[in-house]
């Protein structure tokens, strides 16, 4: 099995050093991409995707390319699950990782957030983002890319049917 390719959602992402660390130490390749971020200083084996500007052109591009097994670090919940739809994987920069068994919710609560929004006329509050973020994102991360690089789990095995005839 080939190592999985780490892709970072880049325009704005406040681990990018993190995650470029832990892909040297694994041998992952790494994609940045964004549509913005042209004078950000990237090590000279990460690659940079540089996209047209517009809304979510960089997140169309990820999820274009992204493939089962492979990892996306981005904040985009909506980016997240079309990353989760195509067999990969998705850690936000807090730390949180995306799976199937959160990922509903989260887009939900995107929505109410959104609403909520516009309710009080954008009035939200937002955490700063502290040294504990960083270290469950490099802990997050950490796991995820071995998960990753263990391949997809085997399947269960199949119960009997005891109420066939």
């Amino acid at each position: 099995m080939s190592a999985p390719h780490l892709y970072v959602d880049g325009d704005a992402c406040p681990v990018r050093d993190e995650a470029f660390r832990v892909a040297e130490r694994h041998g992952l390749p790494v994609t940045v991409v964004a549509n913005g971020s042209r004078g950000v200083r990237l090590p000279d084996w990460v690659r940079r995707v540089i996209v047209a500007d517009g809304p979510d052109v960089a997140d169309d591009w990820i999820a274009d390319s992204i493939r089962p097994g492979d990892i996306c670090v981005t904040a985009d919940i909506p980016l997240a699950s079309r990353c989760l739809a195509a067999g990969g994987h998705a850690v936000s920069p807090s730390g949180k990782v995306w799976d199937t068994t959160n990922i509903g919710q989260a887009l939900a609560g995107r929505e109410i957030s959104r609403h909520m929004r516009e309710v009080t006329n954008g009035q939200t509050r937002h955490s700063s983002f502290s040294a504990d973020n960083r270290s469950r994102f490099l802990q997050a991360l950490e796991t995820t890319v071995q998960r990753a690089m263990r391949g997809p789990a085997p399947p269960p095995p199949a119960m009997p049917d005891f109420f066939s005839d």
